[in-house]
């Protein structure tokens, strides 16, 4: 390693970064052509933008065209207790490790714009930062610069630190020698293929989006599938099972960023704590959370489900009130959540008190159809 490579990785090190490596800005035949098949059986879903940035996902110059060699850093996220016991706990809600405290965007970004401070001043490097919202081929990147590898769940494995760690980016001015790839080391280990509780891999290293649960509980705007709602059990913010049952992960330690550790609120919290969270007072709870971003609506869509699945028959006097909501999505979601709780007697007496005033259609489907 020259001199220059040496102290930036030594000044990424000192502000927190575990995992770092330099790639050439180039994304290969085999990583474009695997995203096209994504794209084209639309495992994507409603996340639009995947298919209209590909262009620039695929061609980093377009991107920025004064780029010469990537930057792709690692920082770790790794919880003190695997996530996974969390499934079996129904009367909690289960948010996915990343989103219990800051949003991480936030607090990679002020690191990564330190760094770009030091490269500036110290050697007249220019850059560009990156932090999971940009079109960056990111994982085949990571794995080009030795980072790990795109493990049969599609995350990325670090033999150092397991998978529970962040990417992100910076695309430099000045050539820097790529560091060697690394190569694939899940061998015949199918652990996350098979913990997933929608079966969303349609094969290994092919996941349908449609199905997966953080999408459906973060990036969907609808109505859950109603062959995956028992599915998605507790969870109300994203799932970790594939990343928790990860072999590899034995050799992860508990972050050491002390914005990743979890807030108390956020620690196996009880359903009823959210079935009660007013809408205006949404944004104050979340305020610096990734959460934020989805919304009161969509969030309490996830909760209501989550309350279905619960087998707590104690939180029905929570879920009725949302049969008055003026959010078709919340009554819909209550109607079933409901059904999974009371006897057929006391839906019935609900459909008919409520079915006779619905003018949604949608909201008119699940009083017939549960």
């Amino acid at each position: 390693m020259n001199s220059k490579k040496y102290t930036i990785s030594k000044k990424a090190k000192e502000l927190g970064f575990q995992l770092i490596g330099y790639t050439n800005p180039i994304i290969k035949q085999s990583d474009k052509k695997r995203y096209k098949v994504f794209l084209n059986k639309n495992f994507h879903g409603e996340m639009n933008w995947l298919n209209k940035q590909y262009e620039l996902k695929s061609k980093p110059k377009k991107l920025w065209k004064d780029v010469k060699t990537i930057l792709i850093l690692g920082i770790n996220y790794a919880p003190k207790e695997n996530p996974k016991i969390l499934d079996y706990e129904k009367n909690k809600a289960n948010i996915s490790v990343y989103a219990r405290n800051k949003d991480y965007h936030t607090v990679i970004k002020k690191k990564l714009i330190i760094l770009q401070k030091y490269l500036d001043e110290k050697f007249s490097i220019k850059s560009k930062c990156f932090v999971d919202s940009s079109p960056v081929f990111e994982k085949a990147l990571a794995q080009y610069a030795g980072l790990g590898w795109i493990g049969k769940h599609t995350n990325l494995v670090s033999k150092k630190i397991g998978s529970w760690f962040f990417l992100s980016e910076l695309f430099l001015s000045e050539k820097i020698d790529a560091d060697n790839p690394e190569i694939n080391n899940c061998g015949n280990c199918t652990s996350c293929i098979e913990s997933c509780p929608t079966q969303a891999f349609d094969s290994e290293y092919n996941l349908d989006a449609r199905k997966c649960i953080s999408y459906l509980t973060i990036e969907h705007k609808g109505v859950f599938p109603m062959s995956l709602r028992k599915k998605i059990g507790n969870k109300i913010y994203g799932c970790d099972d594939c990343l928790s049952v990860c072999p590899w992960n034995k050799f992860s330690e508990i972050t050491s960023e002390k914005e990743f550790f979890a807030k108390k609120t956020l620690i196996n919290p009880e359903l009823k704590k959210f079935l009660v969270l007013k809408e205006c007072n949404f944004n104050f709870f979340f305020q610096k959370s990734p959460i934020k971003r989805i919304g009161w609506v969509r969030f309490m869509r996830n909760v209501i489900i989550a309350t279905g699945n619960s087998q707590n028959k104690d939180l029905v006097a929570y879920l009725i009130k949302f049969l008055d909501s003026e959010y078709p999505i919340l009554r819909g979601a209550c109607i079933w959540s409901l059904k999974q709780l009371i006897a057929i007697k006391d839906f019935n007496y609900l459909k008919k008190k409520f079915v006779s005033k619905e003018r949604n259609s949608y909201v008119k489907f699940e009083w017939e159809h549960n």
